[in-house]
């Protein structure tokens, strides 16, 4: 267990749709410890596996002194939303007003492929969809409306650590659809 560099906006492996988990070992237990202890380090209230370059679909979170983690996630979202400042810690001191759905329901696995499910409101339902977007691709400033995305492009652009550079992204060794990931 490890604090590890969180990857930054630009980085490609940050947009780029993660690989589903498949194999629930000790490698994949380690991976949750250190998304745990970099997210708790950071601070922040959750953290994808994309987000420290490891391109599968984990994510931890921290909601309300409940530190929890979901894999391989898929959602039910409430059609009642609520607006409320986003950030993110690829994205460090940056915050924007955000649309997302009021409740959500999670089901997915824990690490050891356990089904489990999350279901809330407010700040954990916000947290949820933030996380999953994160294993989609999806940063929350693509949901942002083109007037608030074009002064967050601005502020990036003006961020101290905006284009630090990409890095290595890293995949599972374990065999996933006829090709290594």
């Amino acid at each position: 267990m490890a604090v590890k560099p969180i990857r930054l906006f630009g980085d490609p492996v940050l947009t780029t749709p993660a690989e589903p988990v498949v194999t629930f070992d000790k490698e994949l237990r380690k991976l949750v410890a250190d998304l745990t202890d970099t997210m708790m380090d950071a601070p922040g209230s959750g953290l994808a596996a994309p987000q420290l370059g490891v391109s599968l679909r984990v994510f931890t979170y921290d909601v309300e002194d409940v530190i929890g983690h979901l894999i391989n996630p898929v959602l039910d979202l409430s059609d009642e939303t609520q607006e409320g400042d986003e950030g993110c810690l690829s994205l460090p001191n940056l915050a924007f007003n955000t649309r997302r759905a009021h409740r959500a329901v999670a089901r997915g696995m824990n690490m050891y492929g356990e089904p489990i499910v999350i279901e809330g409101t407010d700040w954990l339902a916000r947290c949820v969809q933030h996380e999953t977007d994160h294993l989609d691709g999806i940063m929350f400033i693509d949901r942002l409306d083109a007037e608030t995305r074009k002064e967050a492009m601005k502020a990036i652009r003006e961020a101290d650590w905006f284009g630090e550079g990409a890095h290595e992204v890293k995949y599972s060794p374990h065999r996933i659809s006829e090709r290594w990931l």
